[in-house]
């Protein structure tokens, strides 16, 4: 019998590119290649008897060009209090395996690196605060990241842009904008600054993109 399973994380997410980011505006990257950052929490999920949820998780990743020419780097961070079970699942559902091929955008992602590195299990120290477009990641020698909501010029306060995504989404139904920046040391070393920053609900299963 397949792997039956589900991954409903709350996500956030920084990348290099400008606010009208080409994944969800269906555009050229900003700068012509891609890196970006996904940090996130489960809050509800299992790999068939495995409890998946409180378990932090990031997924880190570099283009040389656009994502679609390929080539890309991915860098794995699962929570250090994972059991091996726990580890184990996560890494299978993060790699884009057990699951319709290019369903979500862990197996499409993972269809376009050509370089993975070894999983690291470290703390990873996330507070994101969706309605405010808030978030902070810690991942000790690896990550750290800011994510703060855009400010309208002409009065000085938040600035609230939302993406609804009913169709043709591998991702997300919907998601919060914002900026972020983040820096990331060792073999995947990247920064941006005041970049497009996502805040979304990445839920699947083995069939893909669950819509609720």
């Amino acid at each position: 019998m397949p792997d039956q399973w589900l991954f409903k994380s709350e996500t956030y997410d920084n990348c290099n590119c400008a606010v009208n980011c080409g994944c969800q505006f269906n555009l050229p990257s900003t700068y012509g290649f891609c890196q970006s950052a996904f940090v996130g929490t489960v809050v509800e999920g299992h790999f068939n008897d495995t409890p998946l949820a409180g378990l932090n998780w990031a997924g880190l990743y570099m283009w040389p060009g656009e994502i679609a020419e390929g080539n890309g780097k991915r860098l794995i961070v699962i929570d250090e209090r994972a059991d091996e079970n726990q580890r184990a699942a996560l890494q299978t559902i993060i790699s884009g395996e057990a699951c319709v091929p290019l369903s979500n955008v862990f197996s499409v992602f993972a269809s376009l690196c050509s370089e993975f590195f070894e999983t690291l299990f470290l703390p990873i120290d996330l507070e994101a605060n969706f309605e405010l477009r808030t978030a902070t990641v810690d991942i000790p020698g690896v990550m750290k990241s800011s994510g703060r909501p855009i400010i309208n010029v002409f009065n000085g306060r938040p600035f609230h842009i939302a993406l609804a995504r009913p169709s043709d989404s591998i991702e997300f139904t919907y998601a919060e904008i914002g900026l972020g920046t983040t820096t990331v040391t060792g073999e995947m070393e990247m920064a941006f600054q005041d970049s497009y920053a996502q805040y979304c609900v990445h839920h699947f299963n083995q069939d893909g993109l669950v819509r609720d």
